[in-house]
Order: C-alpha cells, then structure tokens, then sequence
C-alpha cells in the first residue's frame, strides 16, 4: 500500500521505458508468460503543485529587491525607487511573465504525468528562485545604468516581449486543446488558425522557441549581463527539451512533418 500509482515504475526490460498507465498487459509484446520490473519512484508531487510553488517564489523575490529591503542593499538604499522608469517596467513584465505562468498551471496546461519525484523540486526551485534573485539583485541595484540606445531599445524589447508572451501563451492553449476530455493520447500538433501558432510549421516545441524569445526581449530591455547569462543558460536547457520531445514525435508518428526542426526554424 506504501507504494502508490504514482510512484510506481513497471519496465517489461530492466533498461528500458517505463509501460504507460494507459497500456493494457494483453497487448504488450510479450507470450503467454512474461517478466515485469518493478521499481519504486520515491514519494511523488503533483505537477500542479510544483508549479505553483517555483512560479511564485521568483514573483514575491523580485519584490524584495525592486522596493530595495534594508538587508540587501544596505540601509542607505533602503526602500528608495530607481531614478530609471525601465526598472520599473522590467518589474511589471518580471511579474506579468510569472503570473501569466500561474493562470496558465491552474486553467491552461493538462500534464501528461500526474506527479514528478518529490526531491526534484528542491533542485527545481532552487533554479528559478535563485536566478530570480540574481537577475533582481542587479536589475534594482542602486548603481544600474539604463540601455545604450534608450527610448528605442526599450520600446523594441518591450514589443518583442508582448508579442512572445502572446505567443507562447497561445501554443500552451493549442497544446491543450489536443488532450480535450482528459484524453492522454498524444497527437502530433498543428497549426490553428491563431497566427501565433503558425510556428508550428516549421518547429516542434514553438512554446520553447517563444519561451527564449521572452527572454532574449528582456536581456535587450534591461541590458544587464546577470540576464544574457541566464538566458543563454535558459536556451540550452529548452534546446535539451525540445530535442527530446522532436525525437519522441519522430519515433512515436510516421506521418509526422520532415522538415520541423526542434526549436529554431531551418536551424535547430
């Protein structure tokens, strides 16, 4: 009884996939007689829950350094505003981008899995907790200098980041909409006629490229090196996903369109 649904793993070969929830013994690849691994997940959490928690700690940290707490800039600076308006523009869309991620976990997103290993989210947390601050620490530091180019870097990145948002947020609800009435059955995605989508044509994960895209707008808005560095670090890891999840696609539909790259068009 300790070992619950969720953190179940059964493999028909030690080495091998896990069998989905969905698959029924009789139609496996196996005789009259076969062999079943078992292997304990460990305690298991929702993916809801995980979301919940690593979204909105980076949105409450940011706070702590936009309005300048005592203990960490240092009592002169204490509760003191940026004489430069993009601070506080890098603030409104820091938080905008991390409570459109919240909406999107409570009304948008359907998991395949359930639950993720409890342990992880530590490391998870850890991840987006601690570049948070990092990224904030600079961004509000009392000695931050604006972009080179002004007004007109702004307003591009701003733009840029509006219509990335716009479109990450639109594939999130096309994915979505493919696992209607609780179906877990994976479908290969396509093109709606929201234009956003139309990315689709040319990649597998258009969420991921977007996602960059986001962030790529905010190193521009704020010109700050701690975020390029994320950012950089932020594109290897969704390249990392994006690659995996083209390669599942590739394996799992015969029919599925040759000339998506994983995450760049015609590139990547």
């Amino acid at each position: 009884p300790r070992w619950y649904p969720a953190r179940q793993s059964i493999k028909l070969d030690p080495k091998g996939n896990s069998l989905r929830d969905e698959e029924i013994l009789q139609h496996l690849p196996v005789g009259t007689t076969a062999t079943l691994y078992f292997k304990d997940l460990g305690p298991q959490i929702g993916w809801s829950t995980v979301f919940l928690i690593e979204y909105t700690g980076p949105l409450f940290i940011y706070f702590l350094f936009y309005f300048r707490m005592p203990f960490v800039y240092g009592l002169d600076e204490r509760f003191t505003s940026s004489p430069h308006p993009v601070v506080n523009l890098a603030c409104i869309c820091h938080s905008f981008h991390y409570i459109k991620r919240l909406i999107e976990t409570i009304f948008v997103h359907r998991f395949s899995h359930g639950t993720m290993p409890l342990r992880n989210i530590v490391k998870n947390c850890f991840y987006y907790w601690g570049f948070s601050a990092w990224l904030a620490y600079y961004i509000n530091h009392p000695l931050y200098t604006p972009p080179s180019y002004g007004r007109k870097q702004i307003n591009f990145a701003v733009t840029m980041f509006l219509l990335c948002e716009a479109g990450n947020f639109s594939i999130h609800v096309a994915l979505s909409d493919l696992q209607r009435n609780g179906s877990k059955t994976r479908k290969i995605p396509y093109p709606t006629k929201n234009p956003f989508t139309w990315l689709f044509f040319f990649v597998s994960c258009p969420n991921y490229t977007y996602e960059v895209g986001t962030w790529i707008s905010f190193t521009i808005m704020t010109q700050c090196v701690p975020v390029g560095l994320f950012t950089l670090l932020y594109f290897i890891q969704m390249t990392v996903w994006a690659k995996d999840k083209h390669c599942t696609y590739l394996r799992e539909f015969k029919d599925y369109p040759s000339f998506r790259m994983p995450i760049i068009p015609f590139l990547l």
